[in-house]
């Protein structure tokens, strides 16, 4: 006898309906968290909720849990960065909003966290290479193909913005320039055409490295 069979038949049906979204429920908490230990956790809180959940007020199980799965990422994202001690701000995947309107809304605020922690503490080749490594899962050969460097300086650079990712430096913002590589990011991803991204990643460390020369002379 399987263990769905030796429960209630009102329990069977919560685990089945569990067990087939959990996959989704573990990538949504990887893509916030970058922990495969801390996205374990997450799944099983969401678990708890869910068995605890008032069925009658739930019209979509998917939706439900997924909404619960990435709050609760985002609150231990949230915890662990008001302690310093996330290793990288990853970037969620886009969502579809029509189908999902309170996991697009969820997502869609980790995201513009998460773009706005690499512009507090990377330099434009560190962002570059989180962007297009992180976000967009570039092999190392490529990214440093695109941005004009060596695979091992690419290497070097994502793991110096781990270590800045971690620390407590942070810089103002411009919320014109948040916007703007929010905006890129989001458009890469939806469309699927990633040179306009490219293009504005490689002209913003021209231009940091253009203002580190001014300083310097």
């Amino acid at each position: 006898m399987s263990t769905i069979d030796a429960v209630s038949p009102s329990l069977a049906i919560d685990i089945e309906s569990f067990q087939s979204v959990r996959p989704r429920l573990f990538g949504i908490a990887y893509r916030i968290l970058g922990s495969a230990a801390e996205a374990d956790e997450v799944v099983q809180d969401t678990w708890i909720r869910w068995h605890g959940a008032e069925r009658s007020t739930v019209r979509d199980a998917r939706a439900f849990l997924a909404t619960i799965a990435t709050r609760l990422a985002i609150n231990v994202s949230q915890s662990a960065r008001e302690r310093r001690e996330t290793p990288m701000a990853w970037l969620p995947e886009p969502v579809d909003a029509e189908a999902d309107p309170a996991h697009a809304a969820e997502r869609g605020e980790a995201l513009e966290r998460a773009v706005l922690a690499l512009l507090e503490t990377l330099s434009p080749a560190e962002r570059a290479v989180v962007v297009l490594r992180e976000a967009f899962d570039y092999p190392y050969r490529r990214v440093a193909r695109v941005l004009g460097l060596s695979e091992p300086n690419a290497q070097q650079l994502a793991a110096r913005a781990r270590r800045h990712l971690a620390g407590d430096r942070r810089v103002p913002v411009d919320t014109t320039e948040h916007q703007r590589l929010l905006d890129a990011v989001v458009a890469a991803a939806q469309s699927g055409q990633l040179r306009a991204l490219e293009d504005m990643l490689v002209a913003d460390i021209r231009a940091g490295a253009a203002d580190v020369a001014r300083c310097s002379a």
